[in-house]
């Protein structure tokens, strides 16, 4: 009987090449069966396609693997040399594959601030998706939460998707969420806080908070100046950003700068807020994430922006409001093709 030496590990040849686990798959069976013929039914293979593996295996490895006789079938020095080596790569490679099939990494969140429509959207996404973990944090600015998106630091955030770079615009997919209206925090003794709504022509003169100089919400800084442009109204100049309720009452309590905001924001000690009218300006709010992420959470999220959109009429435009001009990524009113901007009728 022919008896073939076998060949040492060349590792020459080796430092070129990345081995396929299904290589290692096909080795493994024959060195565990040491039968060409078992090995392949327990890969449900055709013993001619696993004889191909094992010889691309050898190749790739610049060593003989197996002495094969008529009667038998042996591993070389080579082959007890690799089956260690082997059992653990598949092992983990079995490991990796079965974290991501049964139970995919938590899906981090940007709310931005509680008590908003994307809390509503989170709370109905996670009964959607019971067995998916939906995890919230709270930091205000969809331009520096974007940012944290493409370093995959975060998966997902709301906010003006229509004010962000358009370069930073191709590296996402989002979907539309809501209109939301916005307000404005005033002193609680503010003339204009005895009324039950401001309209924008008793704002001018006044200066407002609307995070200038922040740089993780331009995009927000970006809305104000194109409400307030030709109203006579002012964006206050950057400050420190107040933390929390009790130092957001102090600031105001110190400075009195009305500060632009959204109905739904909580409300805070010392100030009152009021939406705003003639016309009703609206902040668009997009669901904004990675482009090509593709998650079950995100599945859910989505799900449930269309349920409590429809259910909800977040899409809904009311008559006499106000969109930035030529604001990209909203969807076209019902019955109507005019190009958002300024007042829809």
């Amino acid at each position: 009987m022919a008896i073939h030496a076998p060949v040492l590990l060349n590792a020459a040849v080796t430092s070129s090449y990345d081995t396929d686990p299904r290589l290692l798959r096909a080795f493994t069976a024959v060195a565990e069966e040491l039968h060409f013929t078992r090995a392949a039914a327990r890969l449900y293979l055709a013993q001619q396609a696993l004889s191909r593996d094992i010889r691309r295996l050898e190749r790739e490895l610049g060593a003989e693997l197996f002495v094969r006789t008529t009667r038998q079938v042996a591993l070389t020095a080579d082959g007890e040399r690799l089956l260690p080596y082997a059992r653990r790569v598949l092992a983990a490679h079995d490991e990796l594959t079965e974290a991501f099939r049964t139970a995919p990494r938590p899906l981090l969140v940007d709310l931005n601030s509680p008590g908003l429509g994307p809390e509503e959207v989170l709370v109905r996404a996670r009964e959607l998706a019971p067995d998916q973990e939906l995890m919230a944090r709270y930091e205000s600015g969809l331009t520096g939460a974007v940012r944290e998106i493409l370093a995959g630091r975060l998966d997902a955030s709301f906010g003006r998707y229509g004010g962000l770079d358009a370069g930073l615009r191709a590296r996402l997919d989002s979907v539309f969420v809501r209109y939301e209206r916005m307000a404005v925090i005033l002193p609680e003794d503010h003339p204009l806080a005895a009324l039950p709504e401001v309209p924008l022509a008793g704002l001018a003169g006044e200066r407002i908070y609307a995070g200038a100089g922040n740089d993780r919400t331009p995009e927000w800084t970006d809305l104000a100046a194109r409400l307030f442009a030709g109203r006579g109204i002012a964006i206050a100049p950057p400050a420190p950003l107040a933390v929390g309720k009790e130092e957001f009452g102090r600031i105001m309590a110190k400075h009195r700068t009305p500060v632009l905001a959204v109905v739904g924001f909580p409300s805070m000690p010392g100030s009152v807020l009021r939406p705003l009218v003639d016309p009703v300006p609206l902040s668009p709010v997009s669901l904004v994430w990675r482009k090509g992420l593709r998650h079950p959470g995100l599945d859910a999220l989505r799900a449930a922006v269309a349920e409590i959109g429809a259910q909800e009429g977040w899409q809904t435009r009311p008559a006499g409001c106000w969109l930035p001009e030529g604001e990209p990524g909203l969807p076209a009113p019902p019955g109507a093709h005019a190009a958002s901007g300024d007042v829809h009728r």
